[in-house]
């Protein structure tokens, strides 16, 4: 059977062609899937697990129809770091910590958002450190939904327009963090998301440790790597025209 990855969905209702290549793409998979893995930003914002917006509570409902056929895992990216033990007892999805290994039909695999191995861009973790916080987390959760609705959207204007100052090379992946993630877990392959730069960098193999694989986004077109004990495969999916 076939072991399938994506991340950086980015799903929100004013994007429904996303929404619905993943509704078609997980009852593709449903009969023949071992198991899928979500790595991060399933969701363009997540604003707490009490959010009764009908677009959140529709992929809910399909993530729980989807895990009574096969496990379903969550690791966290930076847009949806707020999905917490509520969500995954309402969906059935199992959440897992950053920088996950596992064994990957025999070969130890190292799972990860992907957004720490940035580390050259030094404001995003700065954020990072601080939004991750158990106690800055509580706080903002008191708040009313209301309340956390409007810093979302606040917070994803201030992060659109600081990119906008960032090279290229400053969102990308720093080799050297690459280099001590596959050191810390001795696992020889990395899978990851949140550069949406689609790539399996065989050729870094040498240098940095070991295969890293990076799916990309869901802005134009899905992207699913495909995992069997024959290969993996990382292919993009055309979006419903309209």
């Amino acid at each position: 059977m076939t072991t399938y990855f994506i991340s950086d969905l980015h799903l929100q209702e004013s994007r429904p062609a996303a929404t619905e290549s993943f509704a078609a793409f997980l009852q593709e998979i449903r009969d023949n899937a071992a198991a899928l893995y979500i790595l991060g930003d399933l969701f363009e914002v997540w604003v707490g697990d009490d959010d009764d917006a009908p677009f959140a509570l529709s992929i809910q409902a399909m993530l729980k129809q989807q895990t009574q056929s096969h496990p379903v895992y969550f690791v966290h990216g930076n847009r949806d770091f707020l999905i917490g033990p509520a969500f995954a007892a309402a969906t059935g999805v199992t959440l897992l910590p950053d920088e996950t290994r596992i064994d990957l039909n025999g070969q130890p695999t190292l799972l990860l958002h992907g957004d720490t191995l940035c580390t050259d861009d030094l404001a995003y973790q700065a954020f990072r450190r601080t939004s991750r916080e158990p106690v800055w987390q509580a706080a903002l959760l008191a708040q009313p939904l209301a309340a956390r609705r409007a810093f979302a959207l606040q917070a994803r204007a201030a992060s659109q327009e600081a990119m906008k100052g960032k090279s290229e090379a400053i969102m990308d992946a720093n080799l050297d963090a690459v280099r001590a993630a596959f050191t810390k877990h001795a696992c020889a392959q990395m899978i990851h998301g949140h550069t949406h730069r689609p790539a399996v960098h065989d050729e870094q193999a040498a240098m940095v440790g070991g295969r890293r694989v990076v799916l990309g986004d869901w802005y134009e077109q899905g992207s699913v790597l495909c995992v069997s004990p024959s290969g993996l495969t990382l292919r993009t999916r055309a979006f419903p025209p309209g």
